[in-house]
């Protein structure tokens, strides 16, 4: 190997290291808020109504278990869904409630802390696995946008063979994978086109696997964008890959520039999620989009009906809910 190429990093390396290293990292240091004033908003941001949904899943989930109402967010962005879920619930049921949020963007936490009605009801954890202890092993576990946010590998195929993406000086330089084919449904897509691009959220799986033996019954709702294999690259030739910066979209090589302080995203293939989370004993119970999910609970303000707006964002997000018994 050449100096040249010993200077190469993956893209994953890269992308861990612009959005999560301890000093200079976006979501560690650099990020300030979420939502209008931020990068980039979320649903949480926009209106309650996520929260609503989030407090019935999981009051269905403690009556049919019979289990505590154990709640653990993981990623509490802004504050927004802690608020929505905990105001949601019955008065009753928020006596009894044990709400925990898993974050590790220093600044995001301690914008939540800063919330008295948060910090009266909310313990903190910079790791699941703490979380997981203080609820015994029992829990309902959700979070939204936080798949997005982890390290994704990014390969072309090209003369049949898939070729991974690495940088060095901000340009890219695909090279043959053959031994590391990462563990996911994309890799069986039928290519039509030489541009064509996927990505895949290892990193993800792997965190997972790390905190799965700890949790030992409850259910787990994931809310993206995204969508199952091939429909989430249908409409995308050259990959998901993107960044956000004061809600500007950027894309192509603009996203390896300005590391930890843009957003660097990739839309989920939720395909993979309901595989690994079968191969690691975990039972889908349900997949729908967005504006199902919601609509029980939307209003009409404009706000609700945009997240459920079946061309935009209601079905660009997907809702995942899977349990462990």
């Amino acid at each position: 190997m050449s100096s040249a190429d010993r200077k190469l990093v993956r893209f994953d390396a890269f992308m861990q290291h612009a959005l999560h290293a301890p000093n200079t990292g976006y979501y560690s240091r650099n990020i300030q808020t979420v939502g209008t004033t931020g990068d980039f908003s979320t649903t949480a941001t926009l209106s309650n109504v996520l929260g609503k949904a989030v407090a019935q899943s999981a009051l269905d989930w403690a009556r049919n278990s019979n289990a505590p109402l154990n709640l653990i967010e993981l990623g509490g962005g802004d504050g927004s869904m802690a608020k929505s879920v905990i105001k949601s619930l019955p008065v009753l049921k928020r006596w009894k409630l044990r709400y925990h949020i898993v974050d590790n963007s220093t600044p995001l936490t301690e914008q939540q802390q800063k919330q008295n009605s948060l910090s009266r009801k909310v313990k903190w954890h910079t790791e699941i696995k703490s979380a997981l202890k203080s609820c015994k092993g029992v829990a309902f576990i959700f979070s939204n946008e936080l798949v997005d946010a982890f390290p994704v590998r990014v390969f072309k195929k090209s003369s049949g063979y898939w070729n991974e993406l690495y940088l060095h000086n901000q340009e890219e330089h695909f090279y043959p994978c053959v031994d590391t084919l990462p563990n996911t449904s994309a890799i069986d897509y039928p290519v039509t086109t030489a541009e064509q691009r996927i990505e895949v959220h290892e990193s993800y799986h792997e965190w997972m696997q790390d905190w799965l033996p700890h949790w030992k019954m409850g259910e787990l709702l994931t809310v993206d964008y995204g969508d199952t294999h091939p429909n989430v690259y249908s409409r995308m030739p050259s990959g998901t890959l993107r960044a956000y910066s004061h809600h500007q979209r950027i894309t192509g090589k603009a996203v390896y520039q300005n590391p930890g302080r843009q957003d660097i995203t990739a839309d989920v293939n939720f395909s993979d999620l309901i595989a690994w989370g079968k191969q690691d004993g975990l039972e889908t119970i349900s997949l729908m989009e967005q504006r199902e999910y919601l609509s029980p609970f939307v209003t009409k303000s404009a706000e609700d009906q945009f997240l459920i707006h079946p061309d935009g964002a209601g079905s660009a997000f997907k809702v995942l809910l899977q349990s462990k018994n």
